[in-house]
């Protein structure tokens, strides 16, 4: 069974805090009351929470319910969050339900009320909306295709455990959500769990993020400041795009995997930490050490076990259960009422081949629910470079007579891609190309 939904009360009046959260205990979750608004800002920050009780002013000049809310958001994106305010504002619920509150309350409240908020609440919790196996709980892992199965088989026997983890897979296919599930489930799941993206940051920058930096160690290092291994210590340090890490940056990364050992920028006082590392790549990392690009040593040290997260294209049986998840999500961020997809629409997406995987599939189903008044969401919803290009990919060579040179370059360009799994220089190859004019052709028909 899945642990119970935590529900956090974050109130400056104490005894009002208290009196909520044992009123909310009775819809059985587990709840906690915290009276300090920095407390619930890291509290947030670090746990999952399933649904948190806010008040918007916080008797802090830096933190109010609007930055728990977006904190909250950010570490659980589909926990949800219900603002109490003494007065209320247009503007104020405005700005509540665009950052993806659930729902705004008035001072003084009605607990019955309340209580019923929270009851309807829990059902878009993300406890009601996981993928389960066993005592795990993947937080929006979804799929019940075999390779989905596999992939999550994978996770369970892999999260208890202290082992160092390499998630394989083409952008967008859910690679942090995965790191991510491997920390919730694991005896870390208390501590920090901080991301960082490789290939975003200069050699220089990437040192002083995972490292730190002593103060005046570089121009501009006005003070000292601890690196994401210190702040990630007793946690989960998840290194995305690992494959585009320097050379240089690699040896430095090795050495601290292997001692524990962290020496900040400019320093000469070293600090041990205790910190899980994950890594993901849309790279093929064993063809890059043959090439003399990634390092061997540190390819064996981060791949102590290693899962492949399979593209969308080859599960078009998730689909329909990725559609509905996103619909929900979607119409909760956005303040939307429910919505359901007609047949039709739905097996237009089965049929497309997604080469921005989940992600293009998130954001589609997304822009469908911005765009649309109707309960229903229907074929003429569907955004025209996804649709037109099903109409185009279904016509026979002899249909081709009035289809444009652009849109024919466009559908080889995205059929490509797909192809050879987004790897843009396989791609350019075969279209017999430059990369240069590859990319420039991605951005001219914004493909995703």
């Amino acid at each position: 069974m899945a642990e119970k939904p935590v529900i956090l009360i974050i109130d400056d009046e104490t005894a009002h805090a208290d009196v909520v959260a044992e009123a909310l205990q009775q819809s059985g979750a587990d709840t906690m009351a915290v009276y300090n608004a920095k407390n619930a800002l890291e509290l947030v920050t670090n746990r999952h929470i399933d649904i948190v009780v806010t008040d918007l002013n916080l008797n802090d000049n830096k933190i109010n319910g609007i930055d728990i809310l977006k904190a909250a958001k950010q570490r659980t994106p589909h926990s949800q969050v219900i603002l109490i305010t003494a007065y209320a504002t247009i503007d104020t619920c405005k700005e509540a339900i665009r950052q993806g509150a659930f729902d705004y309350l008035v001072k003084p409240i009605d607990i019955d009320h309340l209580r019923a908020m929270v009851e309807r609440a829990l059902k878009k919790a993300p406890t009601a909306s996981v993928t389960e196996s066993g005592d795990f709980d993947f937080q929006g892992v979804i799929g019940k295709s075999d390779a989905m199965q596999s992939v999550l088989a994978v996770l369970k026997r892999v999260s208890p455990t202290n082992i160092t983890v390499l998630i394989e897979g083409e952008s967008g296919t859910g690679k942090e959500l995965l790191a991510q599930a491997i920390h919730d489930n694991s005896q870390r799941k208390n501590n920090a769990f901080k991301p960082i993206n490789c290939a975003g940051l200069t050699e220089s920058l990437l040192e002083s993020e995972l490292f730190g930096h002593a103060k005046g160690a570089f121009t501009g290092a006005t003070e000292a400041r601890k690196g994401l291994f210190e702040v990630a210590d007793k946690g989960t340090l998840f290194l995305d795009e690992i494959g585009d890490m320097p050379l240089n940056m690699q040896a430095k990364l090795l050495r601290v995997l292997e001692d524990g050992v962290v020496l900040p920028v400019g320093s000469n006082k070293s600090t041990t930490v205790d910190v899980r590392v994950i890594s993901a790549t849309n790279h093929d990392l064993a063809d890059l050490v043959a090439k003399g690009k990634f390092r061997q040593d540190l390819y064996f040290r981060i791949k102590g076990v290693s899962v492949s997260v399979p593209a969308l294209r080859s599960r078009p049986e998730d689909i329909g259960e990725l559609v509905d998840y996103f619909l929900a999500q979607s119409c909760s961020e956005l303040g939307k009422d429910k919505k359901t997809i007609s047949e039709g629409a739905l097996d237009i997406l089965k049929k497309y081949n997604w080469p921005g995987n989940i992600r293009q599939l998130q954001n589609c189903i997304r822009t469908m629910v911005v765009m649309s008044d109707a309960d229903t969401l229907d074929i003429g919803d569907i955004p025209p470079e996804i649709h037109q290009i099903r109409q185009l990919s279904g016509q026979s060579s002899g249909d081709l007579g009035g289809v444009s040179l652009n849109e024919l370059e466009k559908q080889a360009i995205i059929d490509t891609l797909a192809k050879v799994g987004n790897n843009r220089e396989q791609a350019a190859k075969l279209l017999g190309i430059g990369e240069r004019t590859l990319y420039r052709k991605i951005k001219e028909y914004g493909i995703q």
